[in-house]
C-alpha cells in the first residue's frame, strides 16, 4: 500500500513543475517534499520526477500521479457521500481530475463542459492538450482518467460516447486568394500557396488538399501552435488553413475571411473516453462533456 503523502507529493511537484510550488499547495517545506518524493522513488526503485526547470514525471511518475489524483478524487468523494467523515481541512489540495483534450474542443466548446460541471462540482479539471488522434495514447498509457479522441474504438479499460463532429473549413484573406488561387483552387497553387499548420500531427491541410486536387500535395507551412493564432495568421495573409467553422463564422459572414472552396468542410468526429473505474465525480463530468458536445458539434 501506498502513503498518501507521498503520492501527494509526487503529483504536486509533476503537477507544480517545482519542489517549491508544490511545498507551498501541500503546506510543508521543499525539504520535505524532496524527502517525500526520494522516499518514493527508493521504495519503488524507480525515478519518479525528472528535476529541471521545469520538473517533469518520468513514465512511470506519470502513471503514480494519476493513481494519486484517482485516491484524492475517490477520498474527496466518499467525504462528499458520508457527511460523518472528517472534512477536509483548508490545508487539503483540491481534488483534481487530470483530463486531455484537443486544442481546438478547448477553444470552441469544452469550456462550456467545464462550466457546466462546476455548477454541482468543486472538484478541479487538470488539462493535458493534445492532437485529437493522440490524446487515446494519453490514456493508454494511464496519464489521464477521460479525454476527447477521435479515435472511434475504445482504449482497454475504458468507455466510449460518440460526441458528434467539429467542422472544419478552409479559409484565407480575401487578399491572399487574390494573390495565391486567382486562377482557383490546383495542385500546382497549394504547392506554392503558405499553409498554417497546428503542429507535426495535424494532418487537416493536407487531407483537404487531397480531396479538392485528387492528389497528394506537398504544402508549405507556416507551424503555428495554436487556434486562436490559426486564425489571426489567416486574417492577415500569413497563410490558408482549416479552421473550426464556428470560430470563424463571423468573419465569412464579414467577409474578412473567404472559404477557398465553398461547400468543402472536413468534419472530425469526436468521442470521449474515460475510464470503466466507478468515479462519481467523472461520471458527471462526463454527462457535463456530452451536454456541451450536443449543443455545438455536427450530429454527423
Amino acid at each position: 500500500m501506498l502513503d498518501e503523502a507521498l503520492l501527494a507529493a509526487i503529483a504536486a511537484v509533476a503537477r507544480e513543475g517545482s519542489f517549491e510550488r508544490a511545498a507551498r499547495v501541500l503546506h510543508i517545506t521543499p525539504s520535505a517534499v524532496s524527502q517525500r518524493v526520494k522516499l518514493l522513488e527508493d521504495r519503488l526503485g524507480a525515478v519518479l520526477i525528472v528535476r529541471g526547470q521545469p520538473c517533469s514525471a518520468t513514465e512511470i511518475g506519470a502513471r503514480i500521479c494519476r493513481h494519486a489524483e484517482l485516491v484524492s478524487v475517490l477520498v474527496s468523494e466518499l467525504r462528499r457521500e458520508l457527511p460523518m467523515l472528517p472534512k477536509d481541512s483548508p490545508d487539503t489540495p483540491h481534488a483534481s481530475l487530470r483530463i486531455a483534450v484537443n486544442a481546438d474542443s478547448l477553444s470552441t466548446w469544452f469550456i462550456h463542459a467545464m462550466a457546466d460541471f462546476g455548477l454541482e462540482d468543486g472538484a478541479l479539471l487538470s488539462l493535458t492538450l493534445a492532437d485529437e488522434d493522440h490524446t487515446a495514447e494519453w490514456l493508454r498509457r494511464g496519464y489521464v482518467l477521460g479525454a476527447v479522441t477521435s479515435v472511434g474504438t475504445a482504449v482497454q479499460g475504458c468507455r466510449i460516447r460518440r460526441l458528434g463532429s467539429l467542422r472544419y473549413v478552409a479559409t484565407a484573406s480575401p487578399h491572399f486568394v487574390r494573390r495565391w488561387f486567382a486562377a482557383g483552387i490546383s495542385a500546382d497553387a497549394l504547392a506554392r500557396a503558405p499553409s498554417l499548420l497546428f503542429d507535426s500531427n495535424d494532418g487537416l491541410q493536407e487531407l483537404w488538399a487531397r480531396r479538392s486536387v485528387h492528389r497528394d500535395v506537398a504544402l508549405p507551412v507556416h507551424r503555428i501552435p495554436s487556434t486562436q493564432g490559426f486564425i489571426d495568421a489567416a486574417l492577415a495573409g500569413v497563410g490558408w488553413g482549416m479552421n473550426p467553422l464556428s470560430l470563424v463564422r463571423a468573419h465569412l459572414k464579414a467577409g474578412t475571411l473567404v472559404e477557398l472552396a465553398p461547400d468543402t468542410p472536413v468534419d472530425v468526429p469526436l468521442y470521449w473516453q474515460a475510464t470503466r473505474l466507478k468515479v462519481p465525480v467523472l461520471e458527471r463530468l462526463t454527462r457535463s462533456v456530452i451536454r456541451a458536445a450536443g449543443t455545438a458539434l455536427h450530429p454527423s
